[in-house]
């Protein structure tokens, strides 16, 4: 016999004679908690007797650990008055820990007929749909934490299945798997290279776009979550047990793991997508709607945005990041689309409902928290605005260092700036160590084809070339693509390697994209999101020895000397000055230099607690002669290659 249960916790719990069940729904006439069997045959459907509140709940005997079910809601189909329930649907709990397969896409799925978002399908989607999975809460020991300093910190983005994929030593029948990236042979790449923190794409369960199964392509990158804490069965089909040991196998080699979280939309998609959780649970409950409710807000670009300053909202979201912070162990969080967290009704807030709950929760605070400081919406850029201890994708960063190196005129002035730690963003409440520095990520070119391409290639994607941007400071060298003259191939090599310096070198928290160590192409792709093949794998066989050799020399050498990765901004105050910044002969620079349109060269001389260096940047494509100050301690004239990146350490014994 059902009872009413208790309105918490959320989600489906073990009470040991049987499970709660507690689900959020504000406009719904009904809440059924449904039992299927190992062949998809529902064979059961409850109704929840309790409610409190705008929380559904009931306890139902005899369900165990292992079992498998969905929900369904009854409530009105009102698309016009935001609402969009039907009973037909099998709906994914939000507090799901686990899910049974990947999702998939399937024409039960939507709620509607021919395209015609007005007109109600009642074909059942309970075959087709994954099933949650009872489970028992993951066990709560600590993961080993390595507690890495912000100013030591060295972030890899990396994708779980994108990264082992191809790789030669791990066993094949783990590669693109958390355990594939804890293999030792994955782990000592990481720890080779110098790397503090691995900052992986979205791993919660995720579904395809629509658009992409006619395609014939998959997504790959992940940022179309369908249940926020439960991970990926493609990626963790051993779930938080897999997830957990990963964790803890590259906290054990001294490496955080921070996971990109998609807290801002849900791969429900616009009124024309699946119904899958959210939208047939309570659509204006947990969307931010149009004026006309028939319709989505679309902060995000996604087709839907999650209304997350509603308290129900924020619970979700809140309760995802602990159960990845808690079963999964992981040491911080990076915020797709950071800015749509912070939203309410008029604008962005940096004391929002959700940001601050996150800034005060015990089990979250002590991360390390960094934000994509924009969205799609009115308002959307908010690079510098985030609380205090926050991290930031700088992408002032990214575009004024292509710039440079590119060749643009006048840009000596932007480029001191970043590597000073962009103290026009942060300087007025954080450390330089929170501009999370980047100049290539996972979205737009690699590292080898922004020195290949002077355009993007993205016919693979199915989508006429029009997708991904076409904003990308780029350059090719003389020929576009793939390339046979060993100049060219030379000055290719020689260009990745000045961009890595300007990067690993600078103030700030520098931040790697996967394969940016040895060459990784995606052949002109600037938005690989839909390429789970060669394309956006690495392929190991085809890395550049030297590069690898040379990245993992400047993360050493950035590690090891206070006057590369000091946490204070270069302000060029103190005894002796944190800075001077000189002309090729020695002298400081005057505002006549700073002005030169042309200037190819940015010259540093660092100074922080006894420990001296000098750093060239010099994008010209001739050799020069720099002549250190007298009594430097940087010795006679510095012979400087072109394009390239030079540093000299003081000797001051």
């Amino acid at each position: 016999m059902t009872a009413e249960g208790l309105a918490e916790p959320l989600g489906v719990s073990l009470t040991g004679d049987g499970v709660n069940v507690a689900v959020f729904s504000a406009h719904a006439t009904a809440i059924l908690f449904c039992a299927f069997d190992a062949h998809d045959h529902e064979t059961a459907r409850v109704a929840l007797s309790g409610r409190t509140g705008d929380v559904w709940h009931g306890h139902i005997p005899g369900v165990v650990a292992g079992d498998r079910y969905g929900l369904r809601a009854q409530g009105p189909w009102e698309p016009a008055a935001g609402h969009r329930f039907n009973v037909q649907k099998l709906l994914i709990d939000p507090h799901a820990l686990a899910l049974d397969r990947k999702p998939a896409l399937h024409p039960s799925m939507f709620g509607h007929r021919g395209g015609n978002d007005l007109a109600r399908d009642d074909g059942d989607s309970g075959p087709h749909m994954p099933k949650a999975v009872v489970t028992a809460p993951p066990e709560a020991t600590p993961v080993p934490r390595p507690n890495v300093a912000w100013s030591r910190t060295v972030i890899y983005e990396m994708h779980v299945r994108g990264f082992t994929m191809l790789h030669p030593q791990v066993p094949a029948d783990i590669r693109g798997t958390f355990a594939g990236m804890a293999h030792p042979a994955a782990i000592a790449h990481l720890a080779a290279l110098g790397i503090t923190a691995v900052e992986i794409l979205p791993p919660a369960a995720w579904i395809e776009e629509r658009h992409l199964a006619a395609l014939g392509l998959r997504n790959h990158w992940g940022y179309n979550t369908v249940a926020f804490m439960a991970p990926d069965p493609v990626l963790a089909p051993g779930g938080w047990a897999e997830v957990r040991a990963a964790v803890a196998a590259l906290a054990a080699a001294g490496i955080e793991t921070i996971v990109d979280v998609v807290l801002n939309h849900t791969g429900e998609g616009d009124e024309l997508g699946p119904t899958l959780s959210q939208r047939g649970l309570d659509n204006a409950g947990y969307y931010r709607l149009a004026p006309d409710r028939r319709f989505y807000g679309n902060d995000t670009g996604c087709g839907n945005t999650l209304a997350v300053d509603r308290p129900a909202v924020t619970r979700m979201a809140m309760d995802a990041l602990r159960a990845w912070a808690v079963h999964g162990g992981v040491h911080g969080f990076r915020f797709d689309l950071g800015t749509t967290l912070g939203r309410r009704d008029d604008g962005f807030d940096p004391a929002a409902p959700l940001l601050t709950a996150i800034s005060q929760d015990p089990v979250l605070r002590g991360l390390k928290l960094i934000s994509e400081p924009w969205d799609v919406g009115w308002g959307g850029y908010q690079l510098g605005r985030f609380p205090g201890g926050w991290g930031e994708w700088n992408d002032r960063f990214r575009d004024d260092v292509r710039r440079f190196w590119r060749g643009d005129p006048g840009m000596l002035g932007a480029l001191a700036t970043r590597i000073a730690g962009s103290p026009d963003l942060f300087a007025s409440h954080r450390r330089p160590s929170r501009s999370v520095n980047f100049v290539v990520a996972h979205d737009g070119f690699t590292l080898a084809d922004l020195v290949s391409h002077v355009d993007k290639h993205n016919a693979a994607n199915g989508e006429g070339n029009r997708d991904g941007s076409d904003n990308n400071h780029s350059w090719n060298n003389g020929i576009e693509g793939v390339a046979a003259d060993p100049a060219v191939l030379a000055a290719r090599l020689r260009d990745q390697a000045a961009l890595l310096a300007t990067l690993i070198l600078s103030r700030g928290t520098p931040m790697l994209a996967m394969g940016s160590e040895f060459g990784h192409s995606q052949r002109g792709n600037n938005n690989a999101y839909a390429q789970d093949n060669a394309v956006a794998w690495l392929d190991w066989a085809a890395g550049d020895p030297a590069l690898l050799a040379a990245t993992a020399a400047l993360v050493r050498l950035r590690l090891a000397h206070p006057a590369l990765h000091d946490d204070r901004f270069l302000d060029g105050c103190g005894t002796p000055a944190d800075v001077a910044w000189l002309r090729p002969d020695g002298g400081a620079m005057t505002p006549e230099d700073w002005a030169r349109p042309d200037a190819p060269t940015l010259i540093l001389s660092l100074s922080v607690a006894g420990d001296r260096a000098l750093l060239i940047l010099h994008r010209g494509h001739a050799a020069i002669t720099v002549t250190p100050p007298g009594g430097s301690g940087y010795g006679g004239p510095v012979e400087v290659a072109a394009r390239t990146v030079r540093v000299v350490l003081a000797d001051l014994g």
